[in-house]
Order: structure tokens, then sequence, then C-alpha cells
């Protein structure tokens, strides 16, 4: 009797401190939630405190002209804007920099939707963010009256991994950074931005006659 008396206050004793053990650990689950391992955002405060990319390009917001005099052309407003360490290779965001260089905003926004490729999302949200820093510090008054005079890649960080093979071998990969850069300028766009444009031909003629006239025959008087 005395022996089953003792078992039994054991298996009381053993499930008492189970119980106490389960409760501590509901509690650390509330404590500590699964959202705070493996944050990308914490991660990437990490290893970017050392090098935040560059950061000229955002002095030119802060450059300071003269004065005009009244009969000049009014300065177009412009804003400068970029985005460093973007997790995308600077060869394939070169495509869409270059494809919305020399747009409006408005028909630049509306391409990016239709652009199927990670860096569209990216550059999308920069010139959303440049549009708006242009309305609410540069005194822009439309802010569908601009358009991207300037959009071009720079190379970011590159991480080094190793990549395993067959037969005990390894190889290396690379996991590349971009940094984007964006200016918008006020105004209409121009129609002719990477081509001149075209001529008629009696400009061309003309332009003929110029080259013919303005030659230089050599050895002579």
């Amino acid at each position: 009797m005395n022996n089953l008396l003792m078992k039994f206050n054991k298996v009381t004793i053993t499930t008492r401190s189970l119980l106490e053990h389960s409760s501590k650990l509901n509690n650390l689950q509330f404590l500590i939630s699964p959202s705070k391992f493996h944050n990308s955002a914490i991660l990437n405060g990490k290893w970017n405190t050392q090098n935040t990319g560059p950061t000229k390009w955002l002095l030119y917001n802060k450059v300071v002209h003269p004065p005009q005099k009244p009969d000049e052309e009014p300065r177009k407003a412009y804003v400068c804007h970029m985005r460093t360490n973007i997790k995308y290779s600077p060869d394939k965001m070169w495509y869409i920099a270059s494809f919305v260089r020399g747009m409006s905003v408005d028909e630049a926004l509306k391409q990016l939707k239709f652009v199927l490729q990670k860096g569209a999302t990216s550059i999308k949200e920069v010139i959303m963010e440049a549009q708006e820093m242009a309305v609410k510090e540069h005194n822009v008054e439309y802010k569908s009256n601009l358009w991207i005079a300037e959009s071009f890649v720079g190379k970011g960080r590159v991480f080094k991994g190793v990549r395993r093979h067959a037969r005990g071998r390894s190889g290396e990969v690379r996991y590349k950074h971009c940094h984007y850069f964006v200016r918008l300028e006020e105004g209409e766009p121009p129609k002719h931005y990477y081509l001149p444009e075209p001529q008629t031909p009696a400009q061309q003629l003309d332009k003929w006659l110029q080259q013919m006239r303005s030659r230089k025959v050599i050895n002579s008087l």
C-alpha cells in the first residue's frame, strides 16, 4: 500500500511539473513572436550599416541657383531621387531604366505595369516617391507635369557564395545588387529624346551643300 502511495505521489509531481513547464512555454510564445526572427529589415540593417551606397546624387536637390532676370526663360524645376542596394542584377535593371527614360511620369508608370520583371516594381516605386517629393519639397504645382530626364543604374554590393557541384566540387555564385538613380524635370518631354529630329528633304539638301562648300582641297592654292 505504501508503495502504491509513493508511486501515485511521483506521478502527481511529474504531471504538475509538466503543466508548469507548458504554461511557461506558452508565456514565452506570447513574449517572443515568430516575426522577430529572420526579419529582412533587421538583416539588411546589419550588413548595410557600413555601406549605404552613393550619397552625392541627392545633393543636387540642395543646390541653390542664382536669381534670374525678368527677361530670362524660367528655370525648370527638377528633383533627384535614388534607391540603393536593390536585390537585382544591374545588367537586367539597365533595360528597364533605359526603357522609361524620356517618358512622362504618367506614361512611364502606365508602361511599367506591363513589364513583368522584378526590377520594374522597384523603379515604379522610386518614380512615385520622386513625384511626391517634387510636389511637397520642390514647389512643383502639378505632379503630372514631369518627365524622366535621367534614369540609369549603378553596380551595388556583390555577395559571393558557394554552390555545390557533383563529384565533391564547388563553384562560386554571386548575389548582385544595384543602385537606381532618377531625375524628374518639370515640363513636357521632348518628342525625339534618343534620335535627332528628322529633317525634311530641303533641310537635308542644305546640310549637304554646306558640307560640300566647307570641304578643304589639299595642296591647293
